[in-house]
């Protein structure tokens, strides 16, 4: 297996493209230190497994693909996969299987992952259960400026700290918010000034804009 590398508080994956509005830049945080460490240190893994879940647009398969670079095995969307055909992945990896030795990282979507076949659902049980969470104000902030350079969006200075407590602290509306802020700024032929973030979260949450706990 090869050596886990050092992962960095933001790690762009090879093919992040600027202006894609998609980023590929893994933010760590509150929501995700503890899995990164986890996917580390996938020797310590009960069965050579891990199940991870989490909310949606919280960079599971982002954190996929840096472990696959890692030497780890990856399914993304192994809950909607035929139960069978991931009890078989799963033997593959533990001794005398084709892949023996070998880490097997599972991504689900749905929390909880509701498995019916018995074998596979006492398999996972006893395999290491990975979650991430919801982001705290630093994250939500990173995860601003994070989409924003993915769009290349330039945000005026404070735009982060204003925006974080104006919005739910939630990966789908983080995205979402920064969106409509690029999609207003362009309607209106406008920089992302405060007049901007401001429609945006009334776009989103309505007036007036009271700050989210």
């Amino acid at each position: 297996m090869p050596e886990t590398k050092e992962l960095p508080s933001q790690i762009a994956l090879p093919l992040s493209i600027s202006g894609s509005g998609q980023s590929q830049r893994i933010v760590v945080g509150n929501a995700n230190a503890s899995v990164i460490d986890a996917l580390r240190a996938p020797e310590a893994w009960p069965f050579r497994t891990a199940v991870l879940t989490g909310p949606a647009r919280s960079g599971k398969s982002l954190l996929g693909r840096w472990a696959h670079s890692q030497g780890i095995e990856v399914i993304d969307g192994a809950d909607a996969m035929d139960e069978a055909e991931v009890f078989h992945r799963w033997n593959s990896v533990q001794d005398g299987g084709s892949n023996a030795g070998t880490p097997l990282l599972l991504i689900a979507d749905k929390t909880p992952w509701e498995v019916s076949l018995p074998d596979l659902k006492s398999r996972l049980g006893g395999s290491l259960q990975l979650a991430i969470g919801e982001p705290d104000d630093d994250m939500a902030a990173q995860l601003i400026e994070a989409h924003a350079e993915a769009r290349a969006l330039s945000l005026a200075d404070g735009a982060a700290e204003y925006l974080v407590t104006r919005t739910r602290r939630s990966f789908v509306d983080i995205e979402t918010l920064v969106a409509t802020i690029d999609r207003i700024s362009l309607e209106r032929a406008a920089p992302a000034t405060m007049s901007v973030w401001r429609a945006a979260l009334e776009a989103m949450h309505g007036p007036p804009q009271a700050k989210l706990l």
